[in-house]
């Protein structure tokens, strides 16, 4: 009994990083792979629903949002994103990228979270590689240039706080 109790605890701790194949927590460094000023270096997406997402509009800041759906850190993420205001900001663009997620478990996440920003499918995690090495969710704060401005990782419970171009 005391040994799931501290297993839990363990878990609840660490948020939603990395697990083993046994299911136990691994403590990892969380590494960001993109610093503030370097060039976002993916021009388009596809989301779930075979839609082009072009982030090369040069008018528009973007929010994009690795995320699992698993994930209660990036669950209450999201909620607190779509209880924002950034989802009506006309110069913002907010894109979730999947990580290790199919696009029928995101559509279905989609459907019960009332999700109104484009959703990508990121199945193996050949995007997220890119930009990290754990942990999620993490928010990827771009100017209208496609630069990075801030990289945050949202596992307190106000990161939406600190999302400020």
């Amino acid at each position: 009994m005391k040994t799931v109790l501290a297993l839990t605890l363990i878990t609840f701790l660490m948020g939603c990083s990395s697990t083993q194949n046994n299911n136990q927590p691994v403590k990892e460094k969380y590494q960001t792979y993109i610093s503030a000023g370097q060039y976002f270096p993916i021009s388009k997406l596809t989301d779930i629903s075979g839609n082009e997402v072009a982030l090369n509009n040069l008018k528009q800041k973007k929010l994009v949002l690795l995320f699992a759906t698993w994930c209660h850190d990036s669950q209450r993420t999201i909620k607190d994103i779509l209880a924002s205001d950034l989802v009506k900001d006309k110069n913002l663009q907010i894109i979730g990228i999947g990580r290790e997620e199919s696009s029928e478990s995101l559509e279905k996440f989609k459907n019960e979270y009332q999700v109104s920003f484009p959703l990508v499918s990121d199945p193996n995690k050949a995007i997220y590689k890119q930009f990290a090495n754990t942990g999620v969710p993490r928010l990827l704060l771009l100017d209208e240039n496609n630069k990075l401005v801030k990289a945050l990782i949202g596992e307190d419970k106000r990161t939406i706080d600190r999302i400020i171009w």
